[in-house]
């Protein structure tokens, strides 16, 4: 029987480490995704950039169906910068407050048209200067998560499974450390009532 018992101990020490590390992990992305957001936030309500790219890398979120069926109302697209523009290039490119993500149809000398695939026509020109960057690649429907975990409820649901993932395993080990004070306790009466 304490054979079964050690054994018993020896796995759920062996388990215990992954937990530690997945616990971790999903701390450092809870973390992330919050230093992100604020990060965002400022510059957004700071500076005006609706699309910020630092290192020269942007993610945003596609919000209508102009793209389709390229892209999706939801799709999370990756942006970059670069040097040249041509035409079918995919760009992003801020109009006011808001940002814009269609093709590229006409570029004259510094004045660059686009077009949402979806639509029946042009927009009107912008100046090159105005374009944030290039698409080079998008996660369909991902970008309904970020837009979730940038409002108020996603936030609170991020800071409750940080606090969930410190509290529980704290909370277990404290019940753990109990249940031995315990078994050594009744262990130590089992031996004074034997002699």
């Amino acid at each position: 029987m304490r054979t079964g018992r050690y054994n018993l101990e020896q796995t759920n020490r062996k388990k215990r480490p992954c937990r530690g590390v997945l616990r971790i992990v999903a701390l450092v992305l809870c973390g992330l995704i919050l230093g992100i957001n604020v990060y965002f936030f400022n510059a957004n309500s700071l500076v005006g950039n609706q699309l910020p790219m630092p290192l020269g890398f942007g993610v945003a979120v596609v919000l209508s169906g102009s793209m389709e069926p390229e892209f999706s109302k939801g799709d999370l697209i990756f942006v970059t910068e670069t040097a040249e523009y041509h035409e079918r290039d995919i760009v992003v490119f801020q109009d006011g407050n808001s940002l814009v993500v269609h093709r590229i149809v006409k570029i004259d000398g510094d004045a660059v048209t686009t077009q949402g695939d979806a639509n029946n026509t042009p927009d009107e020109p912008i100046d090159r200067t105005a374009i944030k960057g290039k698409v080079v690649f998008d996660l369909p429907f991902v970008g309904n998560i970020v837009t979730f975990l940038k409002t108020p409820i996603g936030i609170i649901c991020i800071l409750a499974a940080a606090l969930a993932l410190i509290e529980i395993p704290r909370r277990r080990a404290k019940k753990q450390d109990l249940e031995e004070k315990q078994r050594i306790l009744e262990e130590i009466k089992r031996l004074r009532e034997k002699d």
